[in-house]
């Protein structure tokens, strides 16, 4: 039977204090979370023989992998030893390859998937326990950015701003291409001009008139994309589920079967709603301009990335690759296959 585990109202952070006090910065770390299922397009992700194989490890168009993307954007700012990744065990065959690269320690497979909020704090614990005084960026591997470089300069600048901070959690808010009711969307304090702005509050799939309401008052599409001071990230964790925080302490993630046994008494946890709603004073958010990012959650916001960037409609039969482009499931093939009403 799974515990009863509740979720605490936030009380006063310590980590900055905590954080002045040690001196010194950490490395940075980046965790690549690639345990996800994708569900929500599934109709696009089915194999020859219809098992759904989440995004993550499909090709937005014959190419590489969303993953091996991912991969990409964290080692253009963290050396390869520091990068990790959270995954799933029944997704074995998907994820063996393309992170073959990494420290096999880095590598944190779950037995189950218990959401966002666990497949953060697993690796998240295990970087602490490596370097106390760590910088981390949060990294959903089932993205897409068109412009790297403009992602690139927010990570680095949120990673910056956090050392001096007492928010030491940013959340990278994108200035959005439009108003979407399918997104979640942070609403900043009122300091104009900052690059660094607490969050006010946050807003999860608004209706499509709230949605513009919002565009109009200047808030950002919701990311999902964070860097953090480890520390201040784990002192929220505590202030919100300490008893599974001690759970996982108390884990060695390499015991598979210890590991098992405590997601097996784990609820399932989901960060933005359960961790993050309700710290919004723990909080900042880094405002990106328009980089062409996607989440490609549904098959409607995929179709909208290929009507903004035509040059990704490719059919695995045109690619000329090192490998066999059949091996990935190329998204904008399928799309343009099944709903071609969306372009």
């Amino acid at each position: 039977m799974r515990a009863s585990i509740s979720v605490h109202p936030c009380s006063p952070s310590v980590s900055a204090v905590r954080s002045q006090q040690s001196g010194g910065e950490g490395e940075v770390w980046a965790i690549v979370l690639a345990g996800g299922e994708g569900t929500r397009l599934h109709s696009l992700t089915r194999d020859d023989a219809g098992n759904a194989v989440p995004k993550q490890f499909c090709s937005l168009s014959g190419r590489e992998s969303l993953l091996a993307q991912t991969l990409s954007r964290a080692r253009a700012i963290v050396d390869r030893e520091r990068v990790t990744a959270i995954v799933s065990a029944h997704h074995t065959q998907h994820w063996r390859s393309p992170l073959q690269e990494l420290p096999a320690e880095n590598i944190f497979v779950q037995p189950d998937n218990r959401g966002t909020a666990i497949g953060i704090l697993l690796p998240l614990l295990a970087i602490v326990a490596r370097d106390p005084a760590a910088r981390v960026l949060i990294l959903p591997s089932d993205h897409y950015v068109a412009d790297e470089a403009a992602m690139e300069i927010a990570l680095r600048t949120a990673l910056a701003l956090i050392v001096c901070q007492p928010r030491g959690i940013a959340l990278l808010g994108l200035d959005p291409d439009e108003p979407d009711p399918e997104l979640g969307y942070i609403v900043a304090e009122p300091r104009a001009g900052l690059a660094f702005q607490g969050v006010h509050r946050f807003v999860e799939k608004p209706t499509l008139a709230a949605a513009r309401q919002l565009c109009d008052e200047g808030a950002l599409w919701n990311s999902f994309i964070l860097a953090c001071r480890a520390e201040s990230l784990i002192d929220l964790y505590m202030s919100r589920c300490p008893e599974i925080v001690a759970l996982l302490r108390a884990v060695d993630p390499r015991d598979h079967k210890a590991l098992a046994d405590a997601y097996g008494r784990m609820p399932q946890l989901d960060f933005s709603r359960q961790i993050a709603t309700g710290a919004e004073d723990r909080l900042a958010v880094v405002r990106v301009p328009r980089c062409g990012w996607s989440d490609l959650g549904t098959p409607e916001r995929l179709a909208q990335t290929l009507v903004r960037y035509p040059k990704l409609i490719t059919r695995n039969s045109e690619l000329e690759c090192e490998w066999p482009p059949e091996e990935l499931i190329n998204l904008a093939e399928r799309l343009v296959e099944r709903y071609p009403d969306y372009l």
